[in-house]
């Protein structure tokens, strides 16, 4: 039959060709590479272009807080045209410029003259606290004066202002009372008037020696009692016209003495109540009073 195959026939083999290999294939490698350095070298060479403003304004900033730009590029290129268009340019090898010195000394001048003004307005300040403070206890010394209790205070200008130190002993409190005994009660009726019309702010200070309390006292331990007797200060001067919003109390007990204890004063002296006048001045003007104080105390001595 025609349209049969034949068994014993073998087909004949589909020719296949070589495949056929690309020589130029390199040439899209090559073409990409090319483009990519070409775009490299337009970024370089866009971020070589100088924009004379921005860099102007970069180097006077770095002027500002450095002293003044250093010009490293020699010759006359844009960036060096800018830089030296800028004030007082820094030459690396031959040091400051003359105007940068110029500049310098106006600043040290002017700084110079600032620190000499402040340091008058400084001690201006303190004289003033000072004579304020001075006339508070010439006052505080006049009333007890007229009131009989002549030398029953000490007085004392440091940095925090005028310190009215009134012995405690036989003056103001039996030993280890916190009760103001009649002579205490008229001393502080002296100085009332006087704290009054200050407009200082006050502190009430409650100060005792180093002896130990009475284990079967009252008190549990120095801190107490020199407390407890600021307080009772306090509050004496309050119901004598004193302002209390400008008052405040605190006990130190025996840690700050008024003479070492080598004195033969000290356990007498040390007990005792502190009037603290504060100084209302700036803590510079403050700093001087002592200063002023034992000036004062030093021409006055004959």
């Amino acid at each position: 039959m025609s349209g049969s195959a034949h068994p014993g026939r073998k087909r004949p083999k589909k020719h296949e060709e070589e495949e056929h290999e690309n020589h130029e294939r390199w040439l899209v490698s090559y073409a990409d590479m090319v483009t990519l350095l070409m775009c490299l070298f337009i970024v370089l060479f866009a971020m070589s272009q100088v924009d004379k403003q921005k860099f102007a304004a970069l180097a006077s900033g770095l002027s500002a807080s450095f002293g003044a730009p250093i010009t490293v590029l020699p010759g006359k290129t844009p960036e060096a045209s800018v830089l030296d268009a800028l004030p007082a340019a820094v030459n690396i090898a031959g040091g400051v410029a003359p105007q940068q010195k110029a500049a310098r000394a106006e600043v040290d001048k002017a700084a110079a003259q600032a620190a000499a003004e402040r340091a008058q307005r400084v001690a201006a300040e303190a004289k003033n606290a000072y004579d304020n403070l001075a006339a508070a206890r010439a006052k505080f010394d006049q009333a007890l004066t007229a009131a009989g209790y002549k030398g029953a205070a000490r007085y004392q200008i440091d940095e925090r202002g005028l310190v009215v130190h009134i012995v405690a002993d036989a003056v103001l409190f039996d030993a280890e009372q916190a009760t103001l005994r009649p002579a205490g009660q008229r001393i502080l009726s002296a100085v009332a008037p006087t704290l009054t019309s200050l407009p200082n702010v006050l502190r009430v200070e409650g100060h005792a020696n180093k002896l130990p309390v009475d284990p079967n006292g009252p008190w549990p331990s120095n801190w107490e009692l020199s407390a407890y007797r600021a307080t009772t200060v306090l509050r004496y001067l309050a119901a004598v016209g004193v302002p209390e919003a400008r008052m405040s109390a605190a006990g130190y007990s025996s840690t700050k003495p008024l003479v070492p204890y080598s004195d033969p004063s000290a356990l007498s002296v040390n007990r005792r109540v502190d009037i603290v006048v504060l100084s209302p001045a700036s803590a510079e003007a403050n700093a001087l009073l002592p200063g002023l104080d034992a000036a004062t105390h030093k021409g006055a001595t004959p």
